[in-house]
Formats: C-alpha cells, structure tokens, sequence
C-alpha cells in the first residue's frame, strides 16, 4: 500500500558487499514509502542496533520520524534495543513475513537500483570511498532521476509537489 503522505511509513533494509582486499561491508537504506526518497545510505563493517537508531534519529533531525518502519525480522532490527527507542518514540514497528520480501517491496526496488548501479559497478578499496559513492548516487536517485511511479517526477519533485497541493488547499478552506 502506497502511503498518502511523507513520514507515514519508512522501509529499511540491509545489504552486503565486499572491499577489494576482501573485507566484507554493509549498507544500511532507508527509504520513505510515499516518494520513494532514499533518506540514508550507511555504510559500515558492522551496523548494530544502537547504530541504526543513531541513523534513523540523524534523519529525523530534517524529516521528523515515521508512523511506521517496515522491515525484515533481521537481528538488527528484532532487537530490544530498536524495540524500546521505537515505543518512546511513537513509531510502530511492522515485520514483513519471513521469506516474504515483496510485503517490502519499496526497498526491494531501491535494493535492486543501488545493487545495479553502485555495488556491482565498482570496485571498492575503502568504506569512505563507498559512503562518498553512495552519498552521491542517492542526491543522483532523489534530486534528478524520474520514476515512472511518481508520474515521471523526481522523489523530491514529488515531495515538493504534493506539499504545494496540501498547502494550496489550505488557503482555500
């Protein structure tokens, strides 16, 4: 389900890749639902719980928080520790179904975008060479690449858009 409005659910996910001496790295996305807007891209060699929660409040700073976060039942993400910061915080947690990934189907697609497009087109050495390239690609992603499913506008075209509609209503009630 399409949200109607920004912050009313984030999808997040995590991936894994590997540096050119062998170390392995994991990225963690976080997309919102309703543009498609990728709000984060982190890239370590371990990304626990505590992490994602620093994160995910870093992006609140700018957006505010969500509803909702979707997600996999990965061990990150069923920890007390996510559990806890989510009930202070008013934000409801919902587990996709286990072996079920199209239930997170909008970070599925990012997923596939940034595998494609970033992770199996380069070759990396270091993990600040890999943030630099994923910082880049996701202002490339947000700011100048249209999607089909957001009626060929840009994630923050769309933003921008559907805050301008909201706010012309406004003035006319």
């Amino acid at each position: 389900m399409v949200p109607a409005l920004p912050n009313q659910c984030w999808s997040i996910d995590f991936m894994s890749d590997g540096l050119m001496c062998g170390r392995r790295f994991r990225t963690f996305n976080v997309v919102d639902d309703f543009n498609r807007e990728a709000l984060a891209i982190e890239v370590d060699l371990s990304l626990p719980a505590q992490r994602v929660i620093r994160v995910l409040e870093r992006i609140s700073m700018w957006r505010g928080l969500p509803d909702k976060l979707r997600m996999d039942n990965g061990p990150e993400f069923i920890s007390l520790t996510l559990a806890e910061w989510a009930e202070k915080n008013g934000v409801e947690l919902e587990f996709i179904k286990p072996g079920k990934p199209t239930q997170n189907s909008f970070i599925e697609r990012f997923n596939r975008s940034f595998r494609e497009e970033v992770l199996n087109r380069y070759a990396f050495r270091t993990l600040a060479e890999v943030q630099a390239i994923a910082d880049q690609w996701r202002v490339e992603y947000n700011e100048q690449r249209p999607h089909d499913s957001l009626n060929d506008m840009t994630p923050i075209e769309f933003l921008l858009f559907h805050q301008n509609v909201e706010n012309s209503n406004l003035c006319w009630t």
